[in-house]
């Protein structure tokens, strides 16, 4: 066979020195670059200001030198900078986008989710490895043994630096530990400095990248032994799948339903059989065990069933709750697994070579990867917008009551569609959706107490004399005073309300069993906790206080001592407890 290892790994000394300044560089410059724009994050200067351009630059700088590091020694260099272009253009635009659709409070790294980091490291290793083996052959489509050796090859290589990289940092770390014995502490104090441990992760990757390159054997030895060890859990894998689908007739699948994950897991289940599968077949031209074979033409057949499985679950789900997030991407990955099923199960039956058709299977379906991650990441598919705009239509539609619909979703979770959807149901002709809309926008954080969001009163806070009602500032509170058990909806509280400052406005009492807490408006009209009243001894009742309405204000206490110094304030001493009946 062709082993694009050999193809690829420099042999000239010259183009091994020029690939060794070349990778060094690029990592020091990717270091440097990312310890600016942190830097400019912490400092809130620019380009940090600029949150569309920061997410722009942070994800070209953190995912454009991978081109440079992967392609160094393999690419022509027209081939190179043109690709190095394109992924730079691409990366930046995602990263803007991701940036302007998510929180627009969020700042900085904050404002790009997991998702769009996952999305764009996984556009530009697939992409990489559409562009290079076709240089190699200098074809538009290469040979599938040559994407496949230049792909594993690359994994390994990958595997292999981030593990170089972690001993590095770990030896940084003992020797820091050892000096500090003797009492020298400047190793220690070196790598808590991002201007150094930036630079320092990404040189030493990059180096990583160049003694794994120029060391062929090494790769190809340790890929074997990975493909080797997988390839051999494939019969595993296909009985396991077998023998779940054989059961399902007599369990039914409701049981599967009841684990509101079915979709996830058997999506998981398609994933390791296309794996090792693949881990069976490799590039097609070495021999496999008979057993193996079998294994894989099972495997490919096992994953139509799968599919349709994890489909059916998932349109139950879209049909009973509507569209999130979470479901889209599910439903994208649906999509792909359905691909690799039909290609797949085609090569199983198909008559001659061996799961041949495999291979433009996976050629086609990477093509098709690279669409599906740019639809979702552009507003072409991107799920926060098609939730919100699918959860609303339901909402307009009466397909989900207003006192059940998920406001704090609008607000947390799907980023500016949401806020611009909240804002307009905050307008709804329907008094109760208005208001509902107006609490959620007004929160900080969830409420921690489900999925609806309380009208004016919080489910789990009784005001008392019954029937009162909370003064309208202090719903804004919901959600919002992280301390406060009563807010976040975490205990069931009891509340009145008792003028306390003498300014004719009403401060809230609330308790859940021992301090109560005082919320009052300020001057400014906004709410806020002003302190809160301990008892002295352990027998107050304050729940039943609150309730039957016994509590009344104490003569005025001594006024605060103020000097120069500062202000003392006067605690009282309330003497010994009276003694508790019965004891």
């Amino acid at each position: 066979m062709t082993d694009a290892l050999n193809e690829t790994a420099p042999s000239d000394p010259r183009a091994v020195r020029r690939a060794t300044i070349l990778r060094l560089a690029t990592g020091l410059a990717q270091g440097l670059l990312l310890y600016g724009l942190w830097q400019a994050d912490q400092s809130k200067i620019w380009p940090a200001t600029q949150r569309e351009l920061y997410g722009a630059l942070l994800m070209v700088v953190l995912f454009t030198p991978f081109v440079v590091l992967a392609g160094a020694s393999a690419l022509r260099w027209r081939t190179l900078a043109a690709w190095k272009g394109v992924a730079a253009v691409v990366v930046a635009g995602l990263g803007a986008y991701g940036v302007w659709s998510g929180d627009p409070a969020a700042k900085g790294v904050d404002a790009l989710g997991p998702q769009t980091f996952f999305a764009v490291a996984a556009l530009v290793f697939i992409g990489h490895h559409l562009v290079e083996p076709a240089d190699l052959e200098r074809r538009r489509i290469a040979r599938y043994p040559t994407y496949f050796d230049v792909t594993w090859k690359h994994g390994v290589q990958g595997a292999l630096s981030v593990g170089f990289t972690g001993a590095f940092w770990l030896l940084l770390f003992l020797a820091a530990a050892l000096f500090k014995l003797i009492g020298v502490e400047a190793i220690d104090k070196l790598i808590k400095h991002e201007w150094f441990s930036f630079p320092a992760t990404t040189v030493m990757f990059a180096a990583a990248v160049q003694l794994t390159d120029v060391r062929a054997n090494l790769v190809r030895g340790v890929r074997m032994v990975a493909l080797t060890l997988l390839a051999w859990l494939l019969p595993l894998m296909a009985l396991i799948a077998a023998a779940f689908l054989a059961t399902l007739p007599f369990t039914g699948l409701e049981p599967l339903w009841k684990t509101k994950s079915a979709t996830a897991i058997l999506l998981t289940a398609d994933a390791f059989l296309i794996l090792l599968a693949n881990a069976a077949y490799q590039d097609g031209t070495e021999t496999t065990a008979a057993v193996l074979r079998w294994a894989a033409r099972l495997a490919g057949v096992l994953l139509v069933p799968i599919t349709v499985l994890a489909a059916y679950g998932l349109s139950l789900r879209i049909g009973q709750y509507g569209l999130s997030p979470d479901r889209i991407i599910a439903a994208a990955c649906v999509l792909v697994a359905a691909g690799y099923a039909i290609g797949y199960a085609v090569a199983a039956v198909r008559p001659g070579t061996w799961m041949k058709a495999l291979e433009a299977t996976n050629i086609a379906m990477a093509f098709v990867v690279i669409a599906v991650l740019l639809a979702l990441c552009t507003p072409m598919a991107d799920p926060r917008r098609l939730s919100v705009s699918d959860q609303v239509a339901r909402l307009d539609k009466g397909k989900v009551k207003a006192a059940d619909f998920d406001y704090e979703f609008l607000r947390f979770d799907s980023g500016r569609f949401g806020r611009k959807a909240l804002d307009r149901l905050k307008v709804n002709s329907d008094a109760v959706v208005a208001q509902r809309a107006k609490v959620a926008d007004a929160l900080e954080y969830r409420t921690g107490n489900g999925r609806r969001t309380p009208v004016v009163a919080h489910p789990r806070i009784s005001f008392y004399p019954k029937g009162a009602q909370p003064p309208a500032g202090f719903v804004t509170l919901y959600g919002r005073e992280s301390s406060d058990d009563c807010l976040l909806g975490n205990s069931e509280c009891d509340a009145r309300l008792l003028d306390l400052t003498g300014d004719g406005r009403p401060e809230v009492l609330i308790t859940h069993g021992w301090e109560i807490g005082v919320y009052g408006a300020g001057t400014d009209g906004a709410w806020r906790r002003l302190g809160g009243f301990q008892p002295q001894c352990g027998s107050v009742d304050t729940r039943a206080a609150i309730r039957d309405g016994t509590l009344s204000l104490a003569p005025p206490a001594i006024q605060n001592l103020v000097s120069p110094n500062g202000s003392m304030r006067f605690e009282r001493d309330y003497g010994p407890c009276p003694p508790v009946a019965g004891k």
